[in-house]
């Protein structure tokens, strides 16, 4: 059996260090303080910065970018880091607007990441509904990652990108076995669209980890920004009430600091 250090650097954006592979996903590095625009009347203040800064973060084997579009998802700092990670995973639209080193995906599509004196890691990539039905004209591609390698004993580690819970999502658990979910939650609303959510729920994510069954679950996304309807208080009470092997596997990353998951 073996370990991963895992860091919630903030936001969407962590740090996984696995047989020698280091993998950062979603970079996000600016300072806090600044408004972002994200289209159609809609845009959200970031409010903390990153634990590690851009400049501090090391060398970087491969990105793994849900999407490119959202400054949520990759901001200023985080797009000048992507010309010098060795492969950048996203959407396939994305890789057309990003070019040079980015690798567009489709939904299950997978794509292997090869290294001398590294196992290969296959990815897959897996749905996301960035909303409701009917919204992706406005939101755009997004998806999530499925990640695999020889050694593991608990199956995938699995990012879920930001998606709501829906059909997409569900066909994870009937596709895949998931050994860790790294899940984005916040429960992303905007004042335009009252209560249209656009990420999941703590509710959502207990639903997804009864459904997956992972070893464990790793909440990110829900803190750092002024769309976030849900923070960390709210989906601890949700989890505190939520089914016994959702609470075992329910594992907070403190900010900033690597902790051991079991692979």
């Amino acid at each position: 059996m073996s370990t991963l250090a895992f860091t919630h650097v903030g936001g969407p954006t962590t740090l996984i260090e696995v047989e020698g592979w280091r993998i950062l996903t979603d970079p996000t590095f600016d300072a806090p303080g600044r408004t972002y625009r994200f289209g159609w009347g809609t845009s959200s203040r970031k409010t903390a910065g990153p634990a590690i800064e851009a400049s501090d973060i090391g060398p970087i084997d491969a990105v793994l970018l849900t999407h490119e579009h959202h400054a949520d998802n990759l901001d200023d700092a985080g797009r000048a880091l992507l010309p010098g990670a060795g492969t950048v995973l996203t959407t396939e639209s994305g890789a057309r607007r990003l070019g040079s080193n980015a690798r567009g995906m489709g939904n299950w599509q997978s794509t292997r990441l090869p290294a001398p004196g590294k196992p290969t890691i296959t990815v897959t990539a897996t749905p996301c509904r960035h909303g409701p039905p009917g919204s992706h004209p406005i939101v755009g591609d997004v998806i999530g990652f499925a990640l695999t390698w020889a050694g593991q004993q608990h199956g995938a580690l699995w990012i879920s990108g930001d998606t709501v819970l829906y059909g997409g999502v569900r066909d994870v658990a009937t596709r895949l076995g998931v050994g860790t979910a790294i899940l984005h939650l916040g429960s992303v609303h905007f004042p335009i669209t009252g209560p249209t959510k656009y990420t999941m729920t703590a509710n959502d994510a207990i639903e997804t980890c009864r459904l997956l069954r992972p070893r464990t679950a790793v909440p990110v996304h829900y803190e750092g920004w002024s769309h976030f309807a849900e923070g960390r208080a709210p989906i601890e009470r949700a989890v505190s009430a939520a089914p016994t092997e959702v609470r075992e596997a329910w594992t907070w990353a403190p900010i900033g600091r690597p902790i051991p998951i079991e692979i």
